[in-house]
């Protein structure tokens, strides 16, 4: 019994064998607090200073256009230069921009537009250092670890989206916002100081320097590998789909359950975190595929479900089984393109999956709230589930590849792997 609980359990072999993997994975444990205080008391301040949800809401669409254009520099740039300073420098700049946000909450009458513009930095920043953050675990764990360190990570990032926003609203609601910003500039200087810490991350000799042509050369890669494009293109079919979070609140009215509205919000991540805490047997498995389809399939299910049924405690069940599955088809993707990409090409590729895993979310709140104008809530969420199940099956059915995908035997992947042992070997 013992042995079979055990092997549920995460595997800490990524842990034990990589230094820079634990410094990453403590790093952003920390990082993940901090923004959370600023994530949270943001769009509150916004609402304090203006009282509109109009002037909320466009705080996301100033974030969108720096994530997109700098996503993508970012990747060229993660090939070019030496990852571990592009993460260090904007790791730094995201600090300075949270002590710009105190110093704003500090004043008499603190201003509106430092925090668009900071909404904005943030986004951009974010969009640089991502590519580099995910092009440096294929570096730094072994290449049979990488499943392991997928779940890991997504352990991390769990902890921080539950435990974070409800510490967050704590200290926002009963200290302040300028207090949450001195966490956040707090939780970045610890974050500074371990990502000193990290072995240099150089580029290839051979390296191209950042430009149009270098991020349309990792473009081509990805549209001429049936496995990767299939693995972009479930994830925003899925998103775009089904993604019902903005509608959340109109959802609660529906059911008449407004107290269940956070707890809506939390289910996803608690499904996520429940997965990943029993994810030890995803690391014996090659068939990373299945884990795609079937889980952005079982997401889009499970939507449908919730959007179905009119008790709300099924409806939050629906929405854990919904999270699971993402997790999942987020387990499969990771493991896929740290498989298979080209250690020159990590980078670039980094900054399309940014765009893949960023863009879906942010277009599938607009469909659901226009189509919940159109048609009602629940029959936007159901919907969009089934339209989720019906696109995630014919994506699989167009690129069959990525349902055969094993990572054993295809051809990528086997190249990754020989490369990563020669890089590793002493004798080589």
């Amino acid at each position: 019994m013992t042995s079979k609980l055990s092997a549920l359990l995460p595997d800490l072999s990524p842990w034990r064998s990589s230094r820079d993997f634990r410094l990453l994975w403590v790093q952003g444990l920390v990082t993940y607090f901090g923004s959370f205080m600023a994530m949270i008391a943001l769009p509150l301040q916004i609402k304090d200073l203006t009282g509109s949800p109009f002037a909320v809401g466009v705080m996301g669409a100033v974030e969108l256009v720096p994530l997109v254009v700098f996503g993508l520099y970012g990747g060229a740039l993660a090939d070019s230069v030496d990852r571990r300073k592009v993460i260090l420098l904007t790791e730094a700049g995201l600090g300075l921009l949270a002590v710009i946000l105190l110093v704003n909450a500090a004043l008499p009458t603190p201003l509106l537009w430092p925090l668009y513009v900071v909404a904005a930095g943030v986004s951009a920043l974010a969009g640089l250092q991502r590519p580099a953050l995910d092009s440096l675990m294929a570096r730094i764990v072994p290449h049979d670890q990488l499943t392991a360190a997928a779940a890991l990570n997504a352990l991390r990032w769990q902890m921080g989206a539950i435990a974070g926003p409800a510490l967050a609203g704590l200290v926002v609601a009963y200290a302040g916002h300028a207090t949450a910003y001195a966490t956040t500039v707090g939780a970045f200087a610890v974050s500074v100081l371990l990502c000193l810490r990290l072995s240099p991350a150089p580029p290839a000799r051979d390296a191209e320097k950042p430009s149009l042509r270098s991020i349309a050369e990792g473009a081509r890669y990805a549209w001429s590998r049936p496995v990767l494009l299939g693995t972009y293109a479930i994830d925003l079919a899925a998103m775009f789909f089904a993604y019902p979070n903005t509608i959340f609140p109109f959802l609660a009215d529906d059911l008449d359950a407004e107290w269940s509205l956070g707890l809506m919000y939390a289910a996803g991540s608690v499904g996520s975190l429940l997965l990943s805490l029993t994810s030890g047997w995803t690391t014996r498995v090659r068939r990373h595929g299945l884990f795609v389809v079937f889980g952005a399939a079982g997401w889009g299910l499970a939507i449908a479900a919730a959007g179905w049924f009119s008790q709300v405690w099924l409806v939050l069940l629906c929405l854990a089984f919904a999270g699971a599955g993402d997790m999942l088809s987020g387990l499969g993707r990771s493991t896929i393109w740290n498989q298979t990409i080209p250690e020159g090409l990590r980078g670039r590729l980094a900054g399309i999956e940014v765009l893949s895993y960023s863009v879906g979310p942010q277009l599938g709140q607009v469909r659901a709230g226009a189509m919940a104008g159109w048609t009602g809530t629940r029959p936007a969420i159901w919907s969009g589930g089934l339209a989720c199940l019906a696109s995630v099956g014919l994506l699989a059915a167009v690129l069959p590849k990525l349902l055969t995908y094993d990572s054993a035997t295809d051809e990528d992947a086997r190249r990754r792997r020989a490369a990563r042992e020669a890089a590793t070997d002493p004798v080589a």
